[in-house]
């Protein structure tokens, strides 16, 4: 099931074994947390949530037992409730905005709030944010139904037990960056939500690293099949980068890096980390933003240059996602959860976790990385500076054959510059910090150095 990545020791300057190493390197702190995910925490969550009815985004906000408004302080609670046991690590807030009628999806002047808690980071200096998102807010067929039950313990209920079980467990640690869980309303509206907060970080400058937005992933099937596989997991990622692409193609076109954008790169780094701590998971990188003609909160992040992927089930149940809850010719309907998977949605949350922690434990990415090209020459010499935050005690210089998705050698050392015996002309590279503990910075493709 995984891929097997050799690991080549070098020297800092010139290849001087190329004899490969099959290593594992599983970050005991980061291997805790992954064996505390508990499927009966997960389960208490969805249940709790089901509970308020609807979660639409239009419902109640003044009832303290249903609707939308009971939801996301409940869910602020919980963050606050685990804010205890962080030595006050961890902030919890609902943060509020109120939409205007729009004509499509909001008909009536509506407060939208995202729970979010803030896991800050150690180094004071060190100004890296990680968010992981799940959206809070569900629906039944009539997207502006606010009243009849609508469970979405799957869509998304299953995101947001993700996003604060990984609050549970991540706020009993430290890291040296910042992470941000986010509970976000106003999926179903039209990314509201995370448009929000994505427009309040690119306005505010936040130092946005990587986003993992979480939509369902805790249904093990198809609504059309019916096999059931919860043994793969699938993350969308964007190749070319929305933001700013114009002032980028030639670059992209001339290097052939069209599977090298940030997102893609985040992508590949899920699948690794992911698959690294998870056993019985493969992790699918799909390329394409998103499902066909489909969005999710990870977008609006995209769409302001941030990194951003979106992680979800390998299949999805019709039946059970945006649906009357209803029984027609034997098939029940409804997005209830009986029909989950929560060894599934276990496994799914311990990705997440694992990709989190191993960033934001992680020296930042290499910084001036730059691949020569003064000389023509069958061998590659790459160099790079220390990262701005955090001691590397070395590097990975990665590389992968032009038509390989995810990277296939990995070169260490413990200087600044390398050159390796393969050509440019056939291989792609990209380098990474890894600090004390062995864990590593998302990839920085090399820019060209003369």
């Amino acid at each position: 099931m995984r891929k097997t990545l050799f690991v080549l020791l070098v020297s800092s300057f010139a290849a001087v074994s190329l004899q490969a190493q099959t290593i594992i390197n599983r970050d005991a702190d980061i291997e805790k947390m992954v064996k505390s995910v508990h499927q009966d925490s997960l389960k208490s969550y969805i249940s709790k949530m089901v509970a308020f009815g609807t979660r639409s985004t239009l419902s109640d906000i003044k009832s303290k037992k249903k609707g939308i408004g009971a939801a996301r302080n409940w869910v602020v609670g919980k963050f606050n409730q685990f804010a205890k046991q962080s030595n006050g690590r961890l902030i919890a807030y609902l943060d509020t905005t109120t939409f205007k009628p729009d004509g499509k999806r909001v008909d009536q002047p509506t407060l939208l709030g995202n729970a979010v808690a803030v896991l800050k980071g150690s180094d004071t200096n060190d100004k890296r944010v990680y968010a992981v998102s799940g959206h809070l807010d569900s629906r039944v067929t009539d997207v502006m139904n606010r009243t009849s039950d609508a469970p979405g313990a799957n869509d998304d209920g299953s995101g947001v037990a993700g996003v604060i079980e990984a609050a549970r467990i991540m706020s009993q640690y430290q890291f040296s960056a910042t992470i941000i869980f986010v509970a976000v309303s106003g999926e179903e509206q039209s990314l509201l939500g995370s448009g929000f907060m994505a427009d309040k970080a690119k306005k505010e400058g936040w130092n946005v690293d990587a986003m993992l937005n979480n939509d369902m992933i805790g249904s093990n099937n198809s609504s059309e099949t019916q096999i059931i596989d919860n043994t793969r997991l699938r993350v969308f990622s964007e190749g070319l980068p929305a933001y700013e692409l114009d002032k980028n193609a030639k670059t992209i076109r001339q290097f052939g890096l069209e599977n090298d954008g940030k997102s893609r790169q985040l992508a590949r780094y899920v699948k690794e980390t992911g698959e690294r701590y998870v056993d019985q998971l493969e992790v699918k990188l799909i390329y394409r933003n998103d499902r066909f003609l489909r969005g999710g909160d990870h977008t609006p992040f995209v769409e302001n240059g941030f990194t951003a992927v979106r992680i979800t089930e390998m299949n999805e149940n019709f039946e059970h996602q945006h649906q009357d809850l209803r029984t027609e010719k034997g098939v029940r309907y409804g997005d209830l959860q009986e029909f989950m998977d929560f060894e599934y949605l276990r496994k799914n949350t311990a990705v997440n976790i694992a990709v989190l922690a191993n960033l934001a434990k992680a020296p930042s990415a290499p910084s001036e990385v730059k691949i020569d090209v003064k000389n023509l020459s069958n061998s590659s010499y790459l160099y790079w500076k220390a990262p701005v935050n955090g001691n590397a005690k070395g590097y990975y210089v990665l590389m992968r054959e032009t038509s390989s998705p995810v990277w296939e050698k990995k070169f260490y050392t413990t200087g600044t510059e390398l050159r390796i015996p393969y050509s440019k002309d056939n291989y792609l590279f990209a380098v990474q910090s890894v600090g004390s503990e062995g864990n590593e910075s998302l990839p920085v493709v090399p820019g060209i150095g003369r």
